[in-house]
């Protein structure tokens, strides 16, 4: 903890620099922002983002906000429509399923290189967690302490695969699908067969079994894929 400064010294820092209740404001990060709003749903697909608005809700010029709309468009996440401009993008069975199949081997990648770098504890009480308060959130039907725990869990093992581009791409799937995967759960039966799914999974990274580990991801990710194709009509 640094020594308090004397006066002498507070006097030369405010006549020699600004003081931080004068320095300017962090530029807010647009892209960032409009990222999380469009996974969390509160930009749903068909939303229009228009400029202006969002040039004085963030108090940038519409440039800024341009560059922003590019970034989003650049992710799969907006579109651009004459005479319409900047559209949240709403995805097409065929879209749902190149991601998932996509999404399939980039997770089971991540299974395996997660398994074979992290500590073998990590995966312990990791599957203590999942035999303990998550088999009882799903008991009880609380679905949302589990998916918060769920998404805790994931973000682990991203983090684990010690792999950024790896992170980059699953992250970037994520944003475009992170309301379907929460939809998915709360389907009848699919958060037990999911729970099952991941206690084995885990069985094997604590075994230090990568390819069974990866192969068992893979799995739940085709089994996610085939409740989202059965159910189609009522989610997209």
């Amino acid at each position: 903890m640094p020594p308090p400064r004397s006066a002498k010294t507070t006097r030369s820092a405010s006549r020699g620099g600004q003081s931080s209740a004068s320095r300017p404001a962090a530029k807010p990060d647009i892209a960032l922002e409009l990222r999380r709003r469009i996974a969390a749903h509160d930009l749903p697909p068909g939303s229009k983002l228009s400029e202006s608005e969002l040039a004085q809700e963030f108090g940038v010029p519409r440039t800024r906000v341009r560059d922003a709309l590019s970034v989003l468009e650049q992710r799969g996440l907006v579109e651009r429509i004459p005479n319409r401009g900047a559209v949240v993008m709403r995805l097409e069975w065929a879209d749902v399923a190149h991601l998932y199949d996509v999404r399939e081997v980039l997770e089971g990648l991540c299974v395996r290189l997660a398994t074979a770098q992290a500590p073998k504890k990590r995966w312990q009480d990791a599957l203590r967690h999942f035999k303990g308060p998550m088999a009882q959130y799903v008991a009880d039907g609380n679905l949302d302490a589990y998916i918060q725990d769920y998404e805790a869990f994931r973000r682990l093992l991203i983090e684990s695969s010690a792999s950024p581009v790896l992170e980059q791409m699953l992250d970037s799937i994520l944003e475009r699908t992170q309301t379907l995967i929460r939809r998915i759960i709360i389907l009848p039966g699919r958060a037990q067969q999911g729970l099952a799914q991941h206690t084995a999974m885990l069985e094997a990274m604590c075994a230090g079994d990568a390819e069974q580990a990866e192969a068992l991801r893979r799995a739940n990710m085709r089994s996610a894929k085939a409740v989202l194709e059965r159910y189609q009509k009522y989610l997209l």
